[in-house]
């Protein structure tokens, strides 16, 4: 599935909802599946991780829609390298 269309599907299923609950609790919800994965990448089954990476992913594109980012567009960011310094792996300094 390619980045727009998983973000198209999250607004079929889900768009009116998060939008009657605002950006803001959206946002909650979605730390609050970061700390899920967080447990599950350290205390959980593949199973587990599988699970929390897509919910993490989901409500990402939440976020993004209602912010009104097209998450295909923020990829292309990183299309050509990094950002930054440009190289296909990169090259920058490491911070200290």
């Amino acid at each position: 599935m390619e980045i727009a269309d998983f973000q198209a599907r999250m607004e079929q299923l889900y768009g009116e909802r998060d939008r009657q609950r605002g950006l803001a609790r959206t946002f909650v919800w979605f730390t609050e599946e970061c700390g899920e994965l967080a447990r599950a990448l350290f205390r959980g089954s593949d199973a587990d991780r599988q699970r929390e990476f897509a919910d993490v992913l989901a409500w990402l594109a939440s976020l993004a829609a209602q912010s009104g980012v097209d998450l295909q567009q923020a990829a292309a960011r990183y299309a050509d390298g990094c950002p930054r310094c440009g190289a296909a792996v990169c090259q920058c300094p490491a911070p200290s």
